[in-house]
């Protein structure tokens, strides 16, 4: 009932939260890969040519999300929306009526700087500033944008590639952005935190203090903690980049293996709504205690599955690693360092996710062309998970004495 009564009340500026979050899939590496046989048909490209677009044009956006992404923290959401909503849309758009290979990278820097990248940005940030007690509620809430996206859109476009040509459809979703964007606006017009304005409702950090992206980046929990960051958007992303890949070494049917997609959504949706009642009860330091622990065992057991069904268990497993990762980190930022930042620290870390998502796919890409395919990687990968849940638990030890202690504990020198 609780959790009903916090919906009701605050379902205006859930409802923005979600719609963006769902906005950001014209920019997500899910929706993009959907166009991946028309774009590589449309310019003459091997799978090892786009996989370098896709890096180059991600690398970029991660640069210019570090210093943009601050912009959150000096503007309201409302403000930002009038550049990031329209930037969208002329992405989608310059997609669709791109047929110059340099403007293809321009392209993917675009969706991916303004879709994965601040439209994301615009929700999280906003969830972590305008809720305090029940910020895990609200990211969960929020996020089942996302994951709606993740789950109709590939299908929705699937179907209309059977009957209509690609680069129209990039133009329909520019459209698509352009109407959604009214609404937004509407439930941005009475922006503030529930409890009150952000001057008065600010949550501090360890040592009871608010820190800037310079100190959390200077310290020794940021240092322990990128590994972790990295890891997921890294071997997640390549995780789909290479599902034709896996199903051929499997000696699996590619329509069977997909068809396990919507098993990984369900429970990721499932987990991402439990993930935020948990947060908050807990705290962010137990349950980062445990959040790479679903990515190594999935990793493993995908990697040893004779069969489908096997497979399957290896994607329910995945979906309790996603559903985790859409809520734990940004309200890890927001509980550890205090929310007057938020927007910068928030800025910096997704630059290192988005970083990641662009790596994973270039170096099992080269490792495959070498003569290690992808389910022989996956062992390598689960040990760099156990390897990164190591350091997070070496960096949370210290931390958390901080948290209980403020002022008492110094933790920002490397």
């Amino acid at each position: 009932m609780a959790a009903f009564r916090f919906l009701r009340d605050n379902l205006h500026f859930l409802a923005a939260g979600a719609i963006l979050m769902f906005t950001s899939s014209f920019g997500q590496t899910f929706f993009i890969s959907t166009f991946a046989g028309e774009i590589m048909g449309h310019f003459a490209l091997t799978d090892g040519e786009w996989g370098l677009v896709y890096t180059i044009g991600t690398s970029a956006s991660a640069v210019a999300m570090f210093f943009a992404g601050g912009l959150t923290d000096r503007f309201r959401v409302r403000h930002l929306a009038w550049l990031v909503l329209p930037g969208l849309a002329l992405a989608c758009v310059f997609m669709g009526v791109n047929s110059w290979l340099p403007g293809l990278v321009l392209a993917v820097f675009l969706l991916r700087f303004f879709g994965q990248g601040m439209t994301y940005q615009l929700a999280a940030v906003a969830m972590a500033r305008w809720f305090v007690a029940r910020r895990g509620l609200a990211l969960s809430i929020s996020s089942m944008g996302i994951a709606l996206g993740t789950a109709i859109l590939p299908v929705v476009i699937a179907a209309c590639l059977e009957t209509t040509d690609w680069q129209v459809i990039w133009i329909w979703s520019g459209g698509a952005v352009l109407l959604i964007f009214p609404l937004l606006l509407v439930l941005l017009s009475q922006e503030r935190t529930p409890q009150s304005h952000a001057e008065t409702s600010e949550a501090t950090g360890m040592g009871g203090r608010h820190w800037t992206r310079s100190e959390v980046m200077q310290s020794t929990l940021f240092l322990l903690m990128v590994p972790a960051l990295l890891g997921p958007p890294a071997w997640g992303t390549a995780l789909f980049f290479q599902q034709v890949h896996i199903a051929e070494v499997k000696g699996w049917p590619l329509v069977q293996y997909l068809s396990l997609i919507p098993v990984l959504m369900a429970v990721s949706m499932a987990v991402t709504l439990t993930s935020g009642v948990l947060i908050d009860r807990f705290g962010t330091g137990r349950m980062l205690r445990l959040y790479l622990i679903p990515w190594m065992l999935g990793f493993v057991t995908l990697a040893l599955a004779p069969t489908l069904g096997w497979a399957s268990l290896a994607f329910v497993i995945f979906g309790v690693a996603t559903g985790l990762q859409a809520t734990l980190i940004t309200a890890f930022w927001a509980e550890y360092f205090g929310t007057r930042h938020i927007g910068a620290i928030k800025a910096g870390s997704t630059s290192i996710m988005v970083f990641g998502s662009a790596v994973g796919p270039g170096i099992t890409g080269a490792l495959i062309d070498i003569g290690f395919d992808f389910p022989a990687q996956m062992l390598a990968i689960a040990a760099y998970f156990a390897v990164a849940l190591g350091l997070v638990w070496i960096g949370l030890t210290r931390a958390d004495r901080a948290l209980a202690a403020p002022g008492q504990v110094d933790i920002e020198s490397p």
